[in-house]
């Protein structure tokens, strides 16, 4: 038998999985990646007996191989909030799945462990720009105003470090991450104790200011559309900036293209806070799109699509 834990390597995947490993603890063997690798499951040659994990990454883009896994015996607990297509019926499957807007991966282990690590679960929140989930979620704690921006803090540089095109954009490879923020049962100690925490924000500090130095190359009254550079810097911001121009323009939605050599781009797409639909939708329509209502993206766009995807963004968003 062995047990095999399967996470996006974003702030949410991350904080989930934390969260279980916290409260079952259990070695297993990590399988992750880039915010955007979440075809993982087919990683894992699973036979009966084997216990996989699954958190964060879309049932719909795994489907096939999480049907190998349950057909060989093996069991699967999975926890997800994006577009899930068919779910397998099986007694070797416990699918907890929720695609509200307003919910996140992490958000679903908290309710599935009855709030015994809720910090987490707000960090989570934060980290997927869920702010005023991440608000009633802490009410219970009655923490103060600078504890909850910490957490907001963390979760955005938790999230920042997912990005990228490959492991060697990242400041720490995600199964990395998630070994230095285990030994800490609350976020709290994390950021005082772990010089991680300092290296993360110097980082995102440099990134942000880069990113805010370049001009819109498109703006109406509903979307924004920004061009980054062929730089590991433009990939690393890219989700995090999307998060901020979302809160910044609640009534407008924003979509940011990262130069990925080789005539592609990869592209991060924010819906209207005010209206958290269509992400989704719009990046399904191109090959290597996904995500969910709020937030989705494109892994690589042809340089060949950039004039289709400028008006089905427009039309996907207008008013």
């Amino acid at each position: 038998m062995a047990d095999y834990d399967i996470f996006n390597g974003d702030a949410d995947g991350i904080c989930a999985l934390l969260q279980l490993r916290l409260a079952e603890p259990r070695e297993a063997t990590l399988v992750t990646g880039v915010k955007r690798d979440i075809d993982l499951v087919k990683q894992v040659s699973a036979k009966a007996g084997d216990r996989l994990t699954v958190l964060d990454i879309s049932m719909d883009k795994n489907h096939g191989a999480l049907q190998s896994a349950l057909d060989n015996g093996a069991d699967v607990i999975y926890f997800d909030h994006h577009f899930p297509g068919d779910i397998p019926e099986a007694g070797n499957l416990s699918a907890n799945i929720d695609t509200d807007a307003e919910t996140c991966t992490g958000l679903l282990v908290n309710k599935y462990l009855n709030g015994a690590h809720v910090r987490w679960a707000v960090t989570a929140a934060y980290g997927d720009n869920l702010h005023q989930s991440a608000l009633a979620t802490a009410a219970p704690l009655n923490l103060s105003e600078a504890e909850l921006s910490q957490l907001e803090e963390l979760g955005t540089l938790l999230n920042y470090n997912g990005y990228g095109a490959t492991i060697d954009d990242l400041f720490f490879a995600p199964d990395v991450l998630f070994k230095k923020l285990l030994p800490y049962e609350s976020p709290f100690d994390f950021i005082a104790q772990d010089d991680t925490f300092a290296a993360l924000k110097d980082g995102y500090t440099s990134d942000m200011a880069n990113a805010k130095a370049i001009a819109a190359s498109l703006t109406t009254d509903s979307c924004a559309l920004f061009m980054f550079p062929h730089e590991s810097w433009s990939r690393r911001v890219s989700g995090v900036y999307g998060n901020e121009l979302a809160r910044d323009f609640p009534d407008r939605a924003h979509a940011l293209l990262s130069d990925i050599g080789n005539n592609n781009y990869q592209v991060s797409v924010r819906a209207p806070l005010n209206r958290r639909d269509g992400a989704d939708e719009l990046c399904r329509q191109f090959d290597t799109g996904g995500g969910r209502k709020a937030a989705a993206g494109i892994n690589q766009l042809p340089e060949s699509e950039l004039d289709r995807f400028h008006r089905v963004f427009q039309e996907q968003f207008s008013v």
